[in-house]
């Protein structure tokens, strides 16, 4: 079986430029009927106040806080007292906010009790043990192991309740939230050294000042490093968007031998980490596990000998001090936008659990919703003040706006689409409709053209140089039967017309097409208008016979009204002929005044035999087919029958048959279109079965009432 072939065969754009159909014509798409999605304004912040003596100053009111987001004044909507220092007793043993891939059971403990999240983690430090095993060393998972082990063992209050998360070769939840001293130390000492099998740094350079270990160049993973910068980020921003329905403050502890990245490629997923975090309520306490180092000229002992002589020059000592530096510069931004701290060179690993209980020992929480309605996504600035003179405030500082879609960056919205692709929930805001179809190629090759309609009547266009113009962005992904990718295609269409008006009484609808193998597959497609960011996706199964059954082997039926010129130099398809490309009617609505145009193919058919009565006669094959319109039972037309009696597809082994019918014998209605084809050396036949609608013709103005 050919697997996973070719990628992205043809792609297209028609506008239809013969009479559409209007929206409300247009078929409902086969999803679920309605998505729910819930956004909150509600902007929280943790406040410490301390006296001189550095105690927690206890009895404030809402009143006697002010908050001001870039110099103007909020209300407070939400206050709340956490005194986590107040709790003595392990009354919940253990609780399951964090849904989603767990690593292997763990011993049985005790369920959490009932009632909201909000009641069972009151006044309890929440948390969570993150260990980045993707790039660490051996050692240094030890040392973050061994440091775990030790908070649980001496450091680890009542209040705390712990989860253990991990990332690999995946983003994994080895512990959900416990107070539970033997489950927790159970799941650290599970690490072990193969626990680090992650996507490690690649090396990026030349071979100036690398290890002389035999290999004649040094790769540039530059883009390799970019995305395993950015799934470690995309992984941090996961874990806060599980916790985000918990209005409590949370901690990560984030362990790791730093994170490098690469200029402003990861800034944008650097940004939605930090966004995620702080819209959560969850500071970020990074922990760099190789501790104190001394850099020294060429390298550690246990490395290779360096190349040449540019490792033993002051340069060298620079770059290794900056490269050093780099690493641990994005640990610091990610600490210090999330309100948390970063603990760098330092071998004392046990100072991260004391920071951490020690800024989250008491707090109030305060929540407000901002008078800024402008969704620029702009860093605001908080300010916190206390009427109690000689006090000390804590407080995060600032936030991130939420950004609309205008102002959200490239790679942003690049995001926005594989987080739509990769979504459970379809959105249905943009109407979208797809239809797909096979052809034989070879014989485990199929084409499969597939087409993409939205309503041109939901397309906003922009006035620009006397053209209206839009563009849409197109992102799509082809699963086989086990769920993984085979197939992907990524394209954006550039609108241009002379009048918006006419558009909208029609369909846009994008072309293209791939090849695939025999099989079942699920295909998931997302198109945006870029003016508004509006967005619609549709899936479906596609099932793709073998043909190598003992039946008559044929193709799709597409249903068409149109031709257009192909495109010089395009990739082939069976659905161009003498220059012309056949352009599907997905919604197999038509007027009355177009054709119906037909294509089918039929492949491998019987040979005719020589007979008694023809001995001489000469091989070739008889394939017999015409059309049938059904409304309901009764047979209301049927067209001529078109005999065909040699291959006119010999490159496939195919015949092909086209028919064009004219609709304007038809009364406007539902019919049902029924193809039949008949393989009369083989004796064998087919009968598919396709449901249309011929609506009438639309008035003039002139005839108008």
């Amino acid at each position: 079986m050919v697997g996973r072939l070719s990628q992205f065969v043809k792609k297209t754009l028609a506008i239809l430029v013969g009479l559409a159909l209007l929206c409300s014509s247009v078929p409902a798409q086969e999803q679920a009927d309605y998505t729910f999605r819930v956004q909150s304004d509600l902007v929280l912040v943790n406040v410490t106040v301390k006296d001189k003596s550095g105690n927690f100053v206890r009895g404030l009111k809402p009143e006697d806080f002010t908050i001001l987001e870039d110099n103007k004044p909020q209300k407070v909507v939400s206050f709340d007292v956490e005194n986590i220092d107040a709790v003595a007793t392990q009354d919940v043993v253990q609780a399951k906010p964090l849904p989603g891939q767990s690593a292997p059971a763990t011993p049985t403990a005790a369920a959490a009790p009932s009632g909201s999240d909000a009641d069972r983690f009151k006044d309890r430090r929440l948390i969570v043990l993150f260990f980045d095993l993707s790039a660490m060393e051996p050692d240094e998972i030890d040392r973050a192991i061994t440091s775990a082990e030790h908070y649980v063992d001496t450091q680890m209050a009542p209040a705390d309740m712990v989860s253990i998360v991990s990332l690999g070769s995946s983003l994994l939840v080895n512990q959900d939230f416990t107070a539970d001293h033997d489950l927790l130390k159970t799941q650290l000492q599970a690490f072990g050294e193969g626990s680090g099998q992650g996507f490690e740094e690649g090396t990026t350079g030349s071979t100036e000042g690398t290890p002389d270990t035999g290999q004649p160049f040094t790769a540039d993973d530059t883009e390799y490093n970019i995305f395993n910068t950015d799934r470690r980020l995309e992984a941090l921003r996961s874990v806060a968007e599980k916790l985000s329905h918990m209005q409590q403050k949370k901690s990560l502890i984030y362990f790791s031998s730093g994170m490098d990245r690469t200029g402003i490629e990861n800034q944008s997923e650097l940004r939605a980490a930090t966004n995620a975090a702080v819209r959560a309520n969850m500071a970020i306490y990074t922990m760099d596990l190789r501790g104190l180092q001394a850099l020294v000229a060429g390298g550690e002992a246990q490395n290779a000998s360096l190349r040449g002589t540019s490792a033993y020059s002051g340069q060298s000592s620079i770059n290794a001090l900056n490269s050093n530096f780099t690493t641990q510069e994005t640990l610091v931004t990610l600490a210090s936008d999330t309100g948390g701290r970063a603990f760098l060179d330092s071998n004392d690993f046990s100072q991260v659990f004391k920071g951490v209980q020690q800024d989250t020992s008491a707090y109030y929480l305060l929540g407000f919703h901002s008078t800024n309605p402008a969704k620029d996504g702009r860093y605001r600035r908080i300010s916190v003040k206390v009427n109690t003179p000689g006090v000390k405030v804590e407080y995060r500082r600032g936030y991130y706006a939420p950004a609309d879609y205008r102002h959200s960056t490239k790679e942003d919205k690049e995001l926005q689409l594989e987080q739509e692709l990769a979504s459970e929930l379809a959105t249905t805001d943009l109407p979208l409709y797809l239809g797909d179809a096979y052809f034989r190629l070879e014989a485990n090759k199929f084409y499969i053209p597939i087409s993409l309609v939205v309503p041109g009547s939901e397309i906003p266009f922009t006035r620009s140089s006397d053209r209206d113009k839009a563009t849409l962005d197109v992102i799509g992904v082809v699963l086989d039967s086990e769920h993984h990718p085979v197939n992907r295609i990524r394209d954006t269409v550039k609108l241009a017309v002379d009048s918006s008006s006419d558009v909208r009484k029609k369909n846009v609808q994008y072309d293209t097409g791939i090849s695939l193998p025999p099989g079942k597959f699920h295909l998931k497609f997302v198109v945006r208008e870029n003016e508004t960011g509006r967005m619609g996706s549709f899936e479906t199964d596609l099932e793709i016979p073998d043909l190598k059954a003992p039946v008559l082997k044929m193709s799709s039926v597409v249903l068409a009204s149109q031709l257009q010129p192909a495109k010089k130099g395009g990739t082939s398809s069976p659905l161009i002929h003498d220059g012309s490309e056949i352009i599907p009617n997905v919604t197999h609505v038509f007027s009355a005044t177009q054709h119906l145009r037909l294509y089918y193919e039929v492949y491998d058919p019987g040979r005719v035999a020589a007979t008694a009565d023809a001995p001489q006669a000469k091989p070739g094959i008889r394939l017999l087919t015409n059309v049938a319109f059904f409304r309901g039972k009764a047979k209301v037309f049927e067209s001529s029958t078109v005999e065909l009696t040699e291959l006119n597809a010999r490159d496939r082994k195919a015949g092909v048959f086209q028919l064009d019918l004219p609709l304007s014998p038809l009364k406007p209605g539902f019919y049902t279109c029924q193809v039949n084809v008949i393989d009369d050396a083989a004796g064998q036949f087919s009968f598919p079965r396709l449901a249309l609608l011929i609506r009438p013709e639309a008035p003039t103005s002139a005839q108008q009432p």
